[in-house]
């Protein structure tokens, strides 16, 4: 065994051989895999081998994508057989909601290139005559015939021999005993053998064990692995009569899916109502193709109503029983990126589906690793969404909860349950008495909107008047918000100037009092995050950017600062809450509480000043993300409770109001501002129209490799639409048509209230993101007519920003 290797990858289930063969494929070989057992030992080996197209939204759709026609290839390439079964899926809906959502999905997967259709009852009960879809009360079904089922230790092996046969080594029963970072940088991986492997980059995949291998190096993994249970019936006769094997079947009414293996029918359960954990001190390292017992009682239930789908098989036995271990996350997304705080140690774990997940996860850590940043969005796997706050008990109890959704309808509007009032405002019991409706970002508890209750749907709800009515409150006179969830550092030193020029794209104000958005980008030049800077003084900058971005934004910084640089970074995140005060009437309101000069001439759009409201000590930015006048007000958290009810109360002569985000949403859209869903790693300012956050007079990370995509005519650039909707919005993920082509896909959209239009942003291909030109977009399983417009429907001159 090698004694040094580029990467180290820990871990031999089908994450860890995923990433290493595609390692391999970008040019790594020089690479190693240790496994403490035998490959596909942990949870792969008893997997159901489910791999389907139909997930909805582009990265981890794309992942599924990749896994399907991947599986359809490595065994002409390794000789290695995985089985595949190319069977197709289909989901059943059996009311409008149900409906609904698989239209939704038909959207998202043709976005993607792929083929979705809506069938009718009838060709359900063709495609899996099993079924009784007239006592189910079938309406219709989503069938994606391109997906199918593998043998999960089979797909493990292959990637495994593929690797080896690019170069790489694997190496089994070989325990490794302690990760360590030398002071050369360089990792050291020890093993129970002995062994001393010193590497670049070390890659956990641990799976069971990848919380307790994460330790070794000082992390707390939010992984908790959760009880899964698959029954396999006796033979089937009806299997011998079919012309086809009958789709990958899922029903959320029994909470599960129904496939063929070999002549009896494989039935996945989740027990929501009873679902079990393992391992909670830790899985013990002799584990090996462990099972639980059944846990009968749990899972009866939803049997039950599987047998009332499919009433044929209530006559047949059950044969055999599986109860094996799957690892989960606090939102079900698999960690998949560097790990916080650590240079040059990765993680690939938490994988619930690891079979569908493995090769496209592997293939984006392996360019991430190479290259710098990945092809797809990596953001909704980057392990550094979770902050310390998400620790043990956090990650038990969302963990639990999800299970419990997996076969749930995940409406747009659904906010989990556990895990909640972790990151509080000062202002929160203000807003909380004001009803608001909260969700979570970054573990702050952010007003959403203000109303009794939000409804579920993927039309409009009785919400849409309510935010429509907070947007025009900003719109019309003055209105008030609680947008603490914002990640807040402040850089102070002689050379802080300097260091955020060299990590930033934008250049830094010279002016105390100056402000700057700006692009920060990876070496591929894409964004690594977005932030705004303000300059409070000679050798000291106040820097902004979103919650969900606070721990990954934090190791950029901290990741390139120089040892002897002198620059001082300080997390002020939870000690600093942030309330929003805008509207035409917002100077009149602040001007009641502070003697500070508010005038046009004195404190301009774009600009930030240290000012006193109320006796409390306030950095008052002026910004808007609104379109409006407005004041970003940052004030200490234990002091925000007050400062909220003295601009409260200074505005009640104005009949001030409150805002949640969702309206903050619709007003950006108004404004064609790119949120989130357009500023992430497989995107530069080149695609988003945002080179003017962008300063190529100076270096800066990922400088280069900006300005060779901006040679570049091909590719898709993003066009900001209006849509011809009816009794819906786009929710994101939808596929956009230039008469029969398909061109593009939304990143992101809804209702304008102030210019009463359906508004949205969309990635198109170059030549389709012209102003005027006509497209469809398909919602809803409709399409509808857009058009690209020229600018901004509201404001496009800013004149409101600079009253």
């Amino acid at each position: 065994m090698r004694k040094h290797a580029r990467v180290v990858v820990i871990g031999g289930g089908n994450m860890g051989t995923g990433v290493l063969y595609h390692l391999a494929r970008e040019g790594w070989t020089d690479c190693l895999l240790l496994e403490k057992a035998e490959l596909t030992s942990g949870a792969t080996w008893h997997a159901a081998g489910l791999v389907s197209r139909m997930v909805a939204g582009h990265a981890l759709g794309s992942i599924h994508d990749y896994a399907v026609d991947f599986y359809k290839s490595i065994e002409a390439e390794t000789e290695q057989s995985v089985s595949w079964h190319g069977c197709g899926s289909l989901r059943v809906a059996t009311s409008p909601d149900h409906l609904d959502w698989i239209r939704h999905i038909r959207d998202t997967v043709v976005a993607r290139g792929q083929v979705a259709e809506i069938v009718s009852p009838d060709e359900v009960a063709r495609l899996n005559p099993l079924y009784d879809t007239k006592a189910a009360g079938v309406l219709a079904g989503l069938y994606t015939p391109d997906d199918g089922h593998v043998d999960p230790a089979g797909t493990c092996f292959a990637m495994a021999k593929g690797a080896r046969m690019m170069g790489a080594e694997i190496v089994r029963r070989c325990r490794v005993t302690g990760v360590t970072r030398l002071a050369s940088g360089e990792w050291e991986v020890l093993t129970d053998q002995g062994h001393r492997i010193v590497c670049e980059h070390v890659v956990n995949a641990g799976g069971y064990h990848a919380r307790q291998i994460g330790a070794f190096s000082g992390l707390d993994l939010p992984i908790t692995t959760m009880q899964h249970h698959y029954a396999m019936t006796d033979d089937v006769p009806a299997f011998a009569a079919m012309g086809h094997e009958i789709p990958v079947t899922r029903d959320d009414y029994f909470c599960g899916y129904i496939r063929r293996e070999q002549k009896s029918a494989l039935i996945g359960l989740y027990d929501k109502q009873a679902p079990q954990t393992a391992w909670l001190d830790g899985c013990p390292w002799d584990s090996e193709n462990e099972l639980f017992e059944p846990n009968l009682d749990g899972i009866l239930p939803w049997l039950e109503r599987c047998f009332e789908r499919c009433p044929s098989l209530s006559d047949i036995g059950i044969k055999r029983i599986v109860n094996g271990g799957i690892t989960y996350t606090p939102d079900g997304a698999m960690l998949l990126g560097p790990a916080p705080g650590l240079a040059n140690y990765w993680l690939a774990c938490g994988a619930t589906v690891g079979i569908a997940w493995g090769p496209g996860a592997g293939r984006a850590l392996a360019q991430w690793i190479v290259h710098g940043s990945a092809e797809i969005s990596t953001r909704a796997f980057d392990p550094r969404r979770f902050g310390a706050w998400s620790d043990a008990g956090y990650a038990r109890r969302r963990a639990t909860e999800d299970y419990t959704l997996r076969q749930a309808m995940p409406f747009p509007q659904i906010q989990r349950r556990e895990g909640r009032d972790i990151r509080l405002s000062g202002a929160h019991a203000h807003t909380n008495a004001l009803g608001a409706v909260y969700e979570e970002a970054g573990g702050w508890e952010r007003p959403r909107l203000y109303a009794p209750r939000e409804p579920a749907g993927w039309r409009r709800t009785a919400a849409f008047d309510t935010v429509n009515k907070e947007a025009l409150a900003v719109r019309e006179g003055v209105a008030l918000g609680d947008f603490s969830a914002f990640a807040k550092f402040e850089l102070t030193g002689t050379e802080a100037e300097a260091f955020l020029n060299r990590i930033c794209a934008n250049r830094m104000p010279k002016a105390v009092g100056g402000t700057c958005l700006t692009a920060i980008l990876n070496r591929r030049g894409t964004f690594e995050g977005e932030a705004t800077v303000a300059r409070l003084g000679p050798e000291r900058f106040w820097f902004v950017t979103g919650a969900p971005s606070e721990r990954r934004v934090w190791d950029w910084l901290t990741v390139h600062q120089r040892g002897n640089e002198a620059v001082t970074i300080v997390n002020r995140s939870d000690e600093i809450g942030i309330l929003t005060l805008a509207g035409p009437r917002a100077r009149d309101v602040l001007a009641r509480v502070s003697g500070a000069d508010l005038s046009n001439a004195a404190f301009p759009w774009l600009r930030a000043r240290e000012i006193d409201v109320a006796g409390i000590p306030v950095i008052a930015l002026r910004l808007s993300f609104a379109g409006e006048l407005a004041w970003e007000l940052h004030a200490p958290n234990d002091a925000l409770g007050r400062l909220w009810s003295t601009l409260w109360a200074a505005g009640e002569t104005f009949a001030i109001a409150p805002f949640g985000a969702k309206a903050l949403d619709l007003l950006r859209l108004e404004k064609a501002y790119r949120g989130g869903h357009e500023l992430a790693n497989d995107v530069s300012p080149v695609e988003v129209d945002m080179m003017r956050l962008v300063k190529l007079d100076k270096p800066f990370v990922g400088r280069e490799a900006l300005m060779e995509r901006m040679e570049r005519t091909d590719g898709a650039r993003i066009a900001y639409l209006e849509i011809d909707t009816g009794d819906a919005d786009v929710l994101g993920g939808e596929a956009v048509f230039c008469g029969a082509a398909r061109v593009g896909a939304v990143s992101s959209g809804g209702y304008g209230p102030s210019v009463g239009r359906s508004l949205a942003l969309a990635f198109v291909a170059a030549d389709m993101a012209t102003p005027g030109t006509a497209l469809t977009v398909s919602l809803l399983g409709e399409r509808r007519a857009a058009t690209v417009l020229a600018q901004p429907a509201y404001d496009p001159g800013n004149l409101r920003l600079k009253a």
